[in-house]
């Protein structure tokens, strides 16, 4: 039998999720809980440890759920896209709040008063999810704590029409390993952030996504191309802006950037790293 992929099914030497109890030996078989993230941003490690490397980040309002708290860690499972790590528990609470809003521009400011003038601050990135509870003036109160200006979010089931309009927003963005928010991003968070705003659910890694993300494109087709596909290479992914325009989060340019795809092709083929699949989002 084939291991199950730990970037979505918990489990490790000393206990596994109760789901995989016929899956995957384990001495301990714990029935998750579920938390929340109530903080901006929380940062979702491979060990635990803050020097380990960061494989994703979760957002503000995105439930999960805990396995183990150790020494200040939670090894988690999100919710959103199963994906598996070790976040600070600090970053957590118990009590969930149903998101009412969720903020629609690139980032925008949680103020500890509804007055622009006030502090401290702290930013919230796109897509993240807020419980709101009241409004004054042009700010939104939340049930976490803080007012954001209201302009700055829509209803939580109010989706983008346009995920490449999503995504656009985040260009001149730092790339980011594992980012998934303003302060930096990669190709396949790019991918999910843009996606998710649209209402598809979308896995996190590059390789997920080319397995699972809409139909297959001829791999020739080029010149077929539009506005929405996907550019899948080994461990890196791009969407098309246009017939000829590539959108990613790339090392190249240590940024989110437009450029001609035909550029990127020959750039990445220097590194013998050619086109995998093409993919048509529905």
């Amino acid at each position: 039998m084939n291991a199950l992929d730990k970037r979505q099914n918990a489990y490790r030497a000393d206990l596994a999720d109760a789901a995989l109890r016929d899956r995957v030996e384990a001495p301990r078989y714990v029935e998750g809980v579920l938390q929340q993230i109530v903080v901006p941003l929380a940062n979702v490690h491979a060990k635990p440890s803050a020097d380990s490397m960061m494989i994703t980040q979760a957002l503000l309002g995105e439930t999960l759920h805990v396995f183990d708290i150790a020494d200040g860690w939670a090894w988690i499972k999100l919710d959103a896209d199963r994906y598996v790590g070790y976040i600070r528990a600090e970053s957590l609470h118990d009590h969930v709040n149903s998101p009412t809003h969720r903020v629609a521009v690139a980032s925008t400011v949680l103020f500890p008063k509804p007055d622009l003038k006030t502090q401290p601050v702290l930013h919230l990135t796109f897509n993240s999810q807020l419980a709101v509870i009241g409004q004054t003036g042009d700010y939104l109160a939340l049930a976490t704590g803080g007012f954001v200006y209201a302009a700055h979010c829509v209803p939580a089931n109010t989706l983008e029409s346009d995920y490449v309009s999503a995504a656009e927003k985040f260009i001149g963005t730092p790339y980011l390993w594992g980012g998934k928010g303003i302060s930096g991003l990669d190709c396949s968070g790019l991918v999910q952030v843009a996606l998710q705003s649209a209402g598809k659910s979308v896995l996190r890694d590059t390789d997920m996504q080319e397995q699972t993300v809409g139909v297959a494109l001829h791999i020739n087709d080029l010149d077929t191309l539009r506005r929405g596909d996907l550019v899948f290479w080994d461990g890196h992914v791009g969407i098309m802006c246009d017939p000829s325009t590539l959108l990613h989060a790339n090392g190249f340019h240590m940024a989110v950037v437009k450029e001609p795809l035909v550029e990127a092709v020959a750039r990445i083929a220097v590194k013998g790293n050619s086109i995998t699949s093409l993919r048509r989002v529905q």
